[in-house]
């Protein structure tokens, strides 16, 4: 008997994911729930188990191709099924790959002279008593013969995910007049990329005068480069001997979300240091014993995490978001933490943290580094952080400044642990000394909240009088 493997929905704000490698290749025997193969989306990346028992009989959809969920991605032929796997499938299980066949073809631009009427509506109300556009900007509609979808009204909601909805702020796109070609209309990724392209939605608002050019076209083959465009010619970039790899799914996200966060906020940086003498001779002391009663090895890192929440208590503006010209201050402190994979970079977050105890702290920061590493963290867990901590004192690094992972306002570096001559009561002393970086938001937070919650963050490492067991 045959089976379909599909694309999962990994989250309820996901809707399409990218398949960044097969781990059996056709013809290869399968257990179910063995990985099968790796996928990225907008906001984890995953082994995705086989459905059934049985041998790859196909495989639909190739590396590097992103699909909407629900799409059959490849078949499983069940042990002693060839017959019935040879048969026709039902019409039902069709229905995604019909789906997806229609949203390549429908992402076709259509001619410029091909203006929808509401679009045309919306231009006229726009314009009174200026002069009519030479030309009208083209609308993408459906090639296969079959009517476009519908323009909505400015008051309805648009069904898309937050990557499409970021997407279309920054380029200043009304997401109104985009038709969707995902499920139930849904705007999808490759709807707004196409839009981007031909540059044929109605624009919100005018490009600002001092915007970036336009980047060049990507080599061939290439894609898109939307937000990830360069800053100097590319003839600048290719010359002597050097050889190109294009940027995996993870790291092409990395590069978005920093390069948006870059614009978004204007980055400030507030720089402290915190003796943690204190702090280095409890886990000297306690390491073992700690290790032996909880089973879970102790690092700083629950220390830092008790002293920011601390912190953030005393001086909320740090852990909050802006909306608009609303700011939205978050009553939970959900603290995401950097983590390091040999691929990439991801942020799984601590809910809650200011619930949890030491070891409850500790426990859950070495559960969501392992199941990161092992591409085993569920969307939810990289979701709803209201302040980051990265830590590239980890890897030497004396200090660092960091960028702000959105939509948070402020994001705190930590570097090395390490002993130095410091003057103590009028004497030099060798203490173990830590630099803190605060990256912050200056549309919300001003030097003065920034500092005085570095002082509180290192008052508390400097005096801390908490258990840890």
């Amino acid at each position: 008997m045959a089976t379909d493997v599909i694309m999962p929905q990994m989250g309820e704000s996901i809707f399409e994911g990218t398949i960044t490698k097969w781990l059996k290749k056709p013809g290869e025997k399968v257990e179910r729930d063995e990985p099968l193969f790796e996928i990225s989306t907008d906001k984890v990346d995953a082994e995705i188990p086989s459905p059934a028992a049985g041998v790859l009989k196909e495989i639909k959809v190739s590396e590097g191709q992103t699909v909407p969920i629900q799409t059959v991605v490849g078949v499983i032929d069940g042990a002693g099924g060839a017959s019935a796997s040879a048969s026709a499938p039902a019409p039902a299980k069709q229905e995604p790959a019909k789906q997806e066949t229609r949203q390549r073809e429908d992402e076709k631009p259509a001619p410029a002279s091909a203006p929808t009427k509401s679009q045309a509506a919306k231009a006229d109300a726009s314009a009174v008593g200026a002069q009519p556009s030479a030309q009208p900007s083209p609308r993408p509609v459906a090639a296969t013969g079959a009517a476009a979808p519908p323009q909505r009204p400015g008051t309805e909601k648009v069904r898309s995910s937050p990557l499409v909805r970021r997407l279309a702020k920054e380029n200043n796109i009304d997401l109104t007049q985009v038709p969707g070609t995902g499920a139930g209309g849904r705007v999808s990724k490759k709807d707004i990329l196409s839009v981007m392209e031909s540059g044929s939605a109605s624009q919100a608002a005018p490009a600002p005068s001092y915007a970036r050019p336009a980047a060049p076209p990507p080599p061939s083959g290439g894609q898109a480069q939307t937000v990830l465009e360069v800053g100097v010619p590319r003839e600048r970039m290719y010359f002597g001997n050097y050889s190109v790899e294009p940027m995996s799914v993870m790291r092409q996200k990395i590069a978005e979300h920093m390069v948006m966060s870059k614009r978004v906020s204007p980055h400030v940086y507030s720089i402290d240091e915190a003796d943690v003498t204190g702090l280095v001779k409890l886990r000297n002391q306690k390491k073992d014993e700690f290790e032996r009663a909880t089973g879970s090895k102790l690092t700083f890192m629950p220390f830092f995490i008790r002293a920011a929440v601390e912190g953030l208590r005393a001086f909320p503006t740090v852990n909050s978001s802006v909306d608009g010209t609303n700011i939205v201050f978050h009553r939970e402190c959900n603290i995401g933490i950097a983590v390091a994979l040999d691929w990439g970079l991801i942020v799984p977050v601590i809910k809650n943290a200011e619930e949890k105890n030491f070891l409850g702290l500790q426990r859950t920061i070495n559960d969501l580094a392992e199941r990161a590493r092992a591409k085993r963290l569920k969307p939810e867990e990289v979701q709803e952080g209201t302040f980051s901590i990265t830590n590239p004192g980890v890897f030497g690094g004396l200090m660092g400044l960091p960028v702000i992972s959105q939509p948070n306002v402020a994001i705190l570096g930590l570097g090395t642990i390490e002993k130095r001559p410091v003057v103590l009561d009028d004497a030099i002393a060798i203490r173990s000394m830590v630099y803190l970086t605060l990256s912050y938001d200056h549309r919300v937070v001003d030097g003065a909240i920034a500092h005085q919650f570095m002082g509180k963050v290192k008052h508390f490492l400097e005096n801390w009088t908490e258990s840890i067991l």
